[in-house]
């Protein structure tokens, strides 16, 4: 990327950059490192060199503490880090006093966006570090929240210090009597969620933000306005609607569905990857879980379905490079099926499971031995369009 300035020793060159790569969205290009996790053609995403496989039977804090320690817990290690995520997760009343002055019209990522601002206003300490963890321990308090406030279901409930973070997620929720794969789908869907390598858009903008020395919760309330975007986080949101649109599980007739749909210049949604070249891992998790608990559910028989019929489909057309459903694909048909029905709330789960990986990444990048304020701010340049020497008229 750069020339060297020593003959002896020139810099390895990681990406030529010619003027076709201006305008593209940075697609590919390195700019940094990222300790928490990778995305690969053949494994999809690792969190530290773990593939998915291997943890998502784990607690979802034994993740997050992978991603801000680079190692997994042992079993004392993990029941500290689990009584310190209870011991933090309490949030200041004034931010729920806030939150009931919303306007309920706003979107679900919008009172995210507004009660991260909160938290920070009512708790943070400025420190990396300590903010990281602070947060991350009340984002369920605070999505918890914004259900019960948004939806009318009544005021929020405190969290309990003796459950596991899904299980308590789902009794801040109120919703006690729901079935027990509740909580079990939302910490899979938690753990398969919470990173994606450093370059996409919502970690690479929330560590932009914080290379300017905002605070970690400015941070994460940009990063999450990122998300809502419909091209980043609204995709899960967009394949239930898309599993819907089919109405039945008939193979011939999710084909015929399918062909209909794209001859007349339509999408089919959930499927294709940037990087992967296979079906997408947490796909495969996430199916496995749907045969298992929800075998006559029609939605989860629609997108296994479609996972059958639509690869084939894609594969006709030799532009495309993954025909192979991703992660989206079947999270919003098992999310409804276990009870969890409104898909406006969807992206808003995503936010929630992505608050780990991005906070653990800013703190890798903010806190650097030998580098008082960590990495440099982020300072990209901008080349100059239709701006000719102008002078005005005399």
């Amino acid at each position: 990327m750069t020339e060297g300035t020593s003959t002896e020793q020139q810099p390895k060159v990681l990406f030529t950059i010619t003027e076709e790569h201006l305008d593209t969205g940075l697609r590919g290009y390195p700019v940094g490192h990222c300790r928490t996790s990778a995305v690969s053609p053949d494994l999809g995403v690792t969190y530290v060199g773990y593939t998915l496989w291997d943890l998502a039977d784990l607690p979802g804090e034994d993740v997050v503490y992978l991603l801000l320690e680079k190692e997994l817990p042992t079993p004392e290690q993990a029941r500290a880090f689990k009584d310190e995520m209870a011991r933090r997760s309490a949030i200041d009343p004034r931010v729920f006093d806030a939150l009931r002055a919303l306007p309920k019209d706003g979107h679900p990522m919008e009172w995210l966006i507004a009660g991260l601002a909160l938290l920070g206003m009512t708790g943070k300490t400025n420190d990396f570090r300590e903010d990281a963890r602070n947060l991350i321990a009340r984002i369920s308090t605070l999505v918890a929240a914004i259900y019960r406030i948004r939806e009318g279901w009544g005021d929020p409930i405190a969290p309990r210090h003796d459950l596991p973070l899904h299980e308590n997620f789902v009794h801040m929720l109120g919703m006690d009597d729901a079935s027990p794969v509740l909580a079990d789908l939302l910490r899979l869907f938690y753990v398969l969620h919470m990173d994606h390598g450093g370059g996409n858009l919502s970690t690479f903008v929330g560590k932009s933000v914080a290379s300017g020395k905002a605070d970690m919760y400015a941070s994460i309330a940009s990063a999450m306005a990122a998300l809502y975007g419909p091209r980043h986080g609204r995709a899960n949101q967009e394949c239930l609607q898309f599993v819907k649109s089919i109405g039945t599980s008939e193979k011939a007739a999710v084909e015929k569905r399918v062909r209909g749909i794209l001859d007349s210049g339509g999408l089919v949604f959930g499927f294709g990857h940037a990087v992967l070249r296979q079906e997408d891992p947490r796909a495969k998790i996430q199916y496995a879980f749907g045969q298992e608990h929800f075998p006559e559910n029609e939605l989860v028989k629609t997108a296994l379905a479609l996972r059958e019929v639509v690869p084939p489909i894609l594969k006709e057309n030799p532009k495309i490079a993954n025909p192979y459903p991703n992660v989206d694909a079947v999270s919003g048909s098992l999310l409804t099926a276990a009870g969890l029905t409104d898909p406006e709330y969807y992206t808003l789960l995503f936010g929630w499971s992505r608050v780990a990986g991005i906070a653990a990444q800013i703190v890798d990048e903010r806190i650097v031995p030998g580098k008082k304020d960590g990495f440099p701010i982020y300072r990209p340049k901008y080349i100059a369009q239709g701006q000719p020497p102008r002078e005005r008229a005399k």
